[in-house]
């Protein structure tokens, strides 16, 4: 562990020669591969080579070479054969997008950030009784497809290390790989209860109602009734925020620690390695070349400005070239460099881990108008945040043109069509959110405010209740005349 500390420490201190040397370890891999040969990588030894001759990727352009490996074909962009795909939310033509893993990034991207994670939170708080307790995880599932091990990330990473720290995880693998969401929650509750249990990790919105179903198992008011011994939450994947206070009453303790993660399909990228910031430190030593995009510009690690919000771009040891991975990121300090996650590249909600994207209401919208003969003239879309007493949702605030057959009918081809071209949305509708709750508006509102505002278009979704609660505002006022 100290010498890990170490040579985080290194990377602090000298993070441009790092990232040289990650770029040097992916070419010489990629000189190996199909895509190397595509873009001739055996001429290529400087960034500025590398940016000129290898193109920028969103996941429609690299498809082709997933598709490829996804079928059994080896060394296309990572040497030997890729038998690991994270499944996640689907582009703008797929229900979902398969992100290739290889076995090298299981050990020295995914499970080094683990491990890194654990080593930090101590260097932190030595007098931390963590390790003398069980870390509860709460994954996803995955199967077979093809010969290639597919599904949630969480469930991969289990299933390929189930060994790697058995003694200081609950559940055991077997529930942890659970399927079904309610009967795995079920069994944790029973199994775990009565475990010595000092940590949790996960995304927010999964765990608390994993923590409403031990309370209501175990007949207790707070978790610390259940594991005394509770002392961190590990969360990602979606904003913390607006689960604080729920988790402050689920935990009411002033020693309970929120460290965040940064652990995205494509890589394990950033952790919160400093109690006393809100930020998180890049991690540049993981197999990870980084890019970042403002507007046209791409430039490495060392272009960047703080304050400003740069797309992310990855060329990393799972076999992603220049690859956009999506997000967004702003830079908060650069001795050492740390991040913020800003969002994501389009409109989208992630409230919950649904990762909804615009086309995706889009296409929704349209089967459900076509299915009950309605026709919508605008609409917007926010979260509605889960709470200890009511799952999470998303709230449609909809003006119709023409009125559809049925408000309810509607609504439940509405959240059929959602769950048919959102895999991921799909998952949380069976776990932590409800069908969507509408909000119907008289036709020209939207147009009123949109004059008021100064604006001319609508926000299709927001990723926070900003819109929606300032048009609930407009709604009372509106109606008091």
């Amino acid at each position: 562990m100290d010498y890990r500390l170490r040579r985080i420490d290194a990377f602090r201190r000298h993070p441009v020669e790092v990232q040289q040397a990650q770029l040097k370890a992916r070419l010489e891999a990629g000189r190996k591969t199909a895509f190397g040969r595509d873009y001739d990588l055996r001429k290529v030894t400087t960034y500025e080579a590398f940016a000129r001759r290898v193109p920028t990727f969103d996941y429609e352009a690299f498809k082709p070479y997933v598709e490829r490996m996804f079928g059994g074909e080896k060394s296309v962009t990572a040497p030997g054969r890729v038998g690991f795909y994270a499944r996640s939310s689907g582009t703008t033509s797929d229900r979902s997008k398969y992100i290739p893993i290889t076995r090298h990034s299981i050990l020295w991207n995914h499970t080094l950030g683990m491990r890194d994670v654990v080593g930090l939170y101590l260097d932190a708080f030595p007098a931390s009784k963590l390790l003398q307790g069980r870390t509860l995880t709460l994954g996803g599932s995955c199967v077979k497809e093809e010969g290639n091990l597919v599904g949630d990330l969480s469930a991969i990473l289990l299933h390929e290390t189930g060994g790697w720290g058995s003694s200081m995880r609950a559940p055991q693998p077997a529930t942890a790989l659970i399927a079904d969401f309610e009967a795995k929650i079920d069994r944790i509750a029973k199994e775990c209860a009565t475990q010595r249990i000092t940590a949790f990790a996960g995304v927010p919105s999964w765990n608390l109602e994993l923590m409403r179903h031990v309370l209501a198992y175990t007949g207790k008011a707070n978790l610390l009734e259940v594991w005394p011994d509770m002392e961190l939450f590990l969360h990602g994947g979606v904003e913390f925020a607006p689960y604080r206070q729920a988790y402050r009453e689920l935990i009411p303790s002033d020693t309970m620690h929120y460290m965040e993660t940064y652990n995205a399909s494509e890589g394990f990228f950033a952790v919160a390695d400093d109690p006393a910031r809100d930020d998180m430190l890049l991690m540049l030593d993981y197999g990870t070349y980084y890019e970042f995009r403002n507007g046209d510009a791409v430039v490495p690690l060392e272009g960047v400005e703080l304050g400003k919000t740069y797309a992310m771009l990855i060329t990393s040891d799972n076999g992603l070239w220049r690859y956009e991975i999506g997000d967004t990121v702003t830079f908060t300090s650069t001795d050492p460099y740390r991040i913020r996650f800003a969002g994501r590249t389009r409109q989208y909600i992630n409230a919950f881990g649904e990762e909804l994207i615009v086309n995706n209401a889009d296409q929704a919208l349209v089967e459900a108008c076509h299915k009950t003969g309605a026709v919508v003239s605008e609409y917007t879309v926010a979260p509605c945040y889960m709470t200890m007493e009511r799952q999470g949702a998303h709230e449609w605030i909809v003006e119709f043109e023409k009125q559809p057959d049925s408000v309810e009918h509607f609504a439940e081809e509405l959240d059929k069509a959602l769950r048919a071209v959102n895999s991921d949305y799909d998952a949380k509708r069976l776990t932590t959110i409800e069908r969507q709750h509408l909000t119907l508006v008289e036709r020209g509102f939207f147009l009123r405010w949109l004059r008021a505002r100064g604006k001319n278009k609508v926000p299709r979704l927001v990723s926070n209740r900003r819109i929606a609660d300032e048009l609930h505002e407009v709604m009372k006022q509106e109606n008091k005349k």
